[in-house]
């Protein structure tokens, strides 16, 4: 029978369910094991649920796995494909590993395309990448009435995690906070310390739309600026729209009221 491991839909719950699935199928032999997110079952014949409890030590003893028989790269594609909107990346993931186990070198599992699992990882891997990667060149920070850069945005990966340390180094030295609108997430940044990942805590909205007095004029120079430099007969809306997409212009600047 089929043994299916309920978990959260992050990358706790998730590698918190791969270990227990990795335990049942190598260890104990169970001969499949899936993975299924809470909110996002839809019971299938024949198989048995099992509830995950999720853990810290969990999810070390899987990342110590990975780093150590699959390599880095191999780690880096699996953690991305872990962040992304997709109810089937914990079947891909898991799939990756064990085919891994097939093949005389581990370390090159990706490279593995003619596996559905692999490729589903690939894949996975790569639009979350391309998503943060984009996050940080659209991301749109103002600073607050007490100092603190403040911005927000609406992802549809849980990239949090893959764009604070790009801002973390570009700025070091300021106290900022960027909040997830969709996983209700923030990462928060001390002046000259590390930043730190903060959930199921509540935003204070009042807060966050206090403005000090030079954000608002420098919100309207920003966008003077952007529309002296553009050519009219040159606009191309739907050209532009493949550059920039609908959805990730409410959370900037140029295109707010």
């Amino acid at each position: 029978m089929k043994r299916i491991y309920v978990c959260n839909d992050e990358v706790t719950g998730l590698f918190s369910a791969i270990y227990d699935a990795w335990r049942a199928v190598v260890v104990d032999g169970v001969p499949e094991c899936g993975i299924r997110f809470r909110g996002h079952i839809e019971q299938e014949l024949f198989c048995e649920y099992t509830e995950v409890q999720e853990n810290e030590k969990k999810v070390q003893a899987v990342e110590r796995l990975i780093l150590r028989n699959l390599g880095w790269y191999a780690y880096k594609r699996i953690y991305q494909a872990a962040l992304a909107a997709d109810v089937r990346k914990g079947d891909a993931v898991l799939g990756t590993m064990l085919a891994a186990r097939e093949i005389p070198d581990s370390r090159r599992i990706m490279d593995y395309m003619g596996n559905a699992q692999v490729q589903k990882v690939f894949e996975l891997s790569r639009y979350v990448g391309s998503e943060a990667h984009q996050w940080m060149e659209f991301l749109r920070f103002r600073e607050l009435k007490n100092g603190v850069l403040y911005a927000g945005f609406a992802p549809k990966s849980r990239v949090l995690t893959c764009v604070a340390p790009h801002f973390a180094d570009r700025f070091s030295v300021e106290n900022w906070m960027i909040y997830d609108e969709t996983y209700q997430e923030y990462a928060v940044h001390e002046a000259g310390k590390q930043w730190v990942l903060v959930s199921g805590e509540r935003l204070d909205e009042e807060l966050t739309g206090a403005f000090s007095k030079d954000e608002r004029m420098y919100q309207d120079l920003w966008r003077q600026f952007t529309t002296s430099i553009a050519i009219e007969d040159r606009r191309n809306p739907r050209c532009q729209m493949g550059h920039l997409p609908l959805w990730y212009r409410k959370n900037m600047v140029e295109f707010g009221i």
